[in-house]
Parts: structure tokens; C-alpha cells; sequence
């Protein structure tokens, strides 16, 4: 199928209004629509996204601004329609009763009731379906869907700031802020939009965080704390606050019983795994935040929690922010075959700062 650049431009904007629900769509895929009119030049009339989980998914929203205009229209969608009834009604069926002719759609429903089916019953109405328009961008805009529904687990985040010579923290006492104002006022916009922030007992020991959005974003964050023994310490910020913020406590088999009670009854959730194995708890823990269908999980630190969450494979995408400043000291490193590559997707400046966006290569290791 070739497209042409009028069918690229309508995409582009559905892709553009996809990205508003970011936030608040959440275990549901961001999915923006617009409708065309060919016997009018090409001109778009109606445009919708799904804004809000549970609430009327993009292609309904377009079609119900576009009403009787819709008719003989061409729909673009980033994603495939779905054919199920869910919290909502199939949209398949709004599209063939408005009387749209053809369907754009840039990429599959990877959930096991649509999968393809979308598409087949738009087929069966005799609505022509082109799949595949800018198909990249909009599987980015669904990985962490994507990977909930394939994996069941969340998409991960790993972020952190360092100086521009590799460390991540100075000497006990200093200034705790590597990063420039503009970049952490990214963070919390990062973690107004995330399911669960977590962090190691360490970072909580050392910097005492709240692990907010400030401003607050669309979403209130599960903060989760790595503990494998309870020593959260009950005067903390965190635990003074899970009366209002929720906060999990992930402990192993060998945290002391009383030590999880009274984080409990300060208000803390308690998750225990019986696996002495770190990594095998990791995973376990995972499956559970997918359980609770936690699409995105931001991890913050500290250096040992991200380097076992690197070690287990278990991090999907990075935001990594280089002050331009040097700190010094020893710093041990990996073989280089055991660091794992990133695609850079976005390089930025915020306050004079390096923002280095991108994805996780896999770790392929060679045969001795």
C-alpha cells in the first residue's frame, strides 16, 4: 500500500492528539483519530483521543464531532479498532454505522480480543483497511501496553542524574541536587504521569524523599521502597504520609515479623517474597505491580537498585541526566560486555544540563 503525504499528515495529527491521554489512560493504550473528508479536498472534520480510562475511545469521540459528515469519510487511527465490548462499546460497529468507507490505522491491538479481529470485521463491512501508516511511532506510543499485555509486567524506567564524570552522588553533607532545577521540574512531570516510583532503603536513608509530583500530575504514584529486611524508619517521609500517598514496602523472607507489622500499622503496604534470590524477588515483584495493572514503573535509585534492575534485564527505558560538573573519586566498572546499549531517542538542554533519552538494547554475551 502506498500512502500518500496528505494520509501521513492526518496520521501525524492522530498521533499528536494520542499523546494527550498520556497520564490518563493508563492500563489502556493512548489512541488519537481524525476524519478526512476525500470529496473535499482531503480536509479533516472531526478528530478525537481517548482521554480518560474507562471513558469513549478516540474513534467514537472523532465520530461523534464529525455526525452525518462522517459519512463516505476516511477514519486514520494509530491504533486497531476494537471489536469486543469492554467498558465501552465496539467501536468497529460505530465506524461501519457512520458510513466510513475507508480505515488508516498505523498499528495492531496487541490485546487477545481485538488482534487483528478489528480490522477483519472492518473488512467484512466492506470498508477498505490500509495498516502500517507510521506504524513506528505509534508502537512506541503503546510499548508500555504492549509489554503489559505480552509480559504482563510494567514498562521500567530507570532515571538518574550524574556528573559529567560517571558518579552519581558526592560526599555525605553536600549538596544533594547534581541536577539543574529545570531538570528535576521534568522528573515530576515524569512522575506525575507513572503508576509506582520506586527506590532502595539506601536513597531513603540518605535523602529522606517524599517521592511526589510536584505540581501533581494526572497520576498519584505507588511509592515503592526495596527493603529486604523492614528498616524503613517509621519517622521517614514516606511512611508519615502513606495515610494519604500509598507506599509499598517490598521485603524478603528474612524481614523481622514486628518490623512489618509496625510499618503496616503506619499505614504501609507489606509485600513479602519468600525467594532469598534479590533477582528472583525482583521478577516476583514485577508480575505482581502487572497484576495490579501498573503499566509504568519509575525507578529512581539508588545505584545498587539500578544496577540490579540493568543486571536482570529489567529495564526498558532510560532518562539519564549529565550535570556539567566533575566530581571525582574512584569508580569501579563493569566489562564493557556486560553494559547494556542504549538507542538514544532524544538528546536535550534543560538548565544546562544533558538529558539523554532512549531504549534498552538486550545484552547479547558471546560464547567463550
Amino acid at each position: 500500500m502506498t500512502f500518500t503525504a496528505f494520509d501521513s499528515l492526518a496520521m501525524g495529527r492522530a498521533l499528536e492528539l494520542a499523546r494527550r491521554g498520556q497520564g490518563h489512560v493508563e492500563p489502556n493504550p493512548m489512541v488519537g483519530a481524525v476524519i478526512a473528508l476525500p470529496q473535499k479536498g482531503g480536509r479533516i472534520v472531526a478528530e478525537g483521543w481517548h482521554s480518560a480510562f474507562g471513558g469513549p475511545h478516540a474513534e467514537v469521540v472523532a465520530l461523534a464531532a464529525a455526525g452525518a459528515g462522517a459519512r463516505g469519510g476516511t477514519l486514520y487511527v494509530t491504533l486497531e479498532p476494537c471489536c469486543h465490548q469492554g467498558k465501552t462499546p465496539p467501536c468497529t460497529e460505530a465506524i461501519v454505522a457512520a458510513g466510513i468507507t475507508r480505515v488508516v490505522v498505523a498499528t495492531d491491538d496487541p490485546f487477545p480480543q481485538v488482534a487483528g479481529r478489528g480490522l477483519e470485521a472492518l473488512r467484512r463491512a466492506g470498508i477498505a483497511v490500509d495498516v502500517g501508516l507510521r506504524a513506528a511511532e505509534a508502537g512506541r506510543l503503546i510499548a508500555p501496553f504492549r509489554k503489559l499485555v505480552a509480559t504482563g509486567r510494567p514498562w521500567v524506567i530507570a532515571k538518574w542524574a550524574m556528573s559529567l564524570d560517571g558518579r552519581l552522588a558526592t560526599h555525605p553533607g553536600d549538596d544533594r541536587w547534581i541536577s539543574s532545577a529545570e531538570s528535576r521540574m521534568l522528573v515530576h512531570e515524569l512522575r506525575g504521569r507513572i503508576d509506582a516510583i520506586a527506590v532502595g532503603l539506601g536513597t531513603v536513608l540518605a535523602d529522606d524523599p517524599l517521592l511526589t509530583a510536584r505540581p501533581a500530575g494526572p497520576r498519584q504514584a505507588l511509592r515503592l521502597v526495596f527493603d529486604d529486611e523492614a528498616l524503613l524508619p517509621l519517622a521517614c517521609q514516606l511512611v508519615r504520609t502513606a495515610g494519604t500517598v500509598p507506599v509499598l514496602v517490598a521485603v524478603g523472607p528474612e524481614a523481622p515479623r514486628e518490623r512489618c507489622a509496625a510499618l503496616e500499622a503506619a499505614g504501609c503496604e507489606v509485600w513479602r517474597s519468600a525467594a532469598h534470590d534479590r533477582g528472583v524477588r525482583l521478577e516476583s515483584l514485577l508480575d505482581e505491580l502487572g497484576r495490579r495493572r501498573l503499566t509504568n514503573l519509575l525507578v529512581e535509585g539508588g545505584s545498587a537498585v539500578l544496577a540490579h534492575c540493568f543486571s536482570r534485564g529489567q529495564v526498558d527505558e532510560v532518562w539519564a541526566f549529565v550535570a556539567p560538573r566533575l566530581i571525582g573519586g574512584p569508580a569501579g566498572l563493569p566489562a564493557l560486555a556486560d553494559t547494556p546499549a542504549i538507542d538514544v531517542e532524544e538528546v536535550s538542554h534543560p538548565g544546562g544540563d544533558i538529558l539523554v533519552r532512549g531504549l534498552v538494547r538486550p545484552i547479547h554475551h558471546r560464547n567463550a
